[in-house]
């Protein structure tokens, strides 16, 4: 696993941890929620760009 393999999974995890803390929050912030999951989706876009040009090495 490269270094930004590895820094992209480790960005995507802690972005999925913050989601689950505010899904359970009292009252969850909307927007936060939004802006949470257009950050994981766009690591997870780019993680999968790096596999997959890994893989094509």
């Amino acid at each position: 696993m490269s270094a930004s393999t590895y820094r992209l999974t480790s960005i995507h995890k802690s972005l999925d941890e913050a989601i689950g803390r505010e899904l359970k929050a009292r009252l969850p912030d909307s927007l936060r929620l939004l802006r949470l999951k257009k950050l994981k989706l766009a690591v997870k876009d780019r993680l999968n760009g790096l596999l997959r040009r890994d893989l094509a090495a």
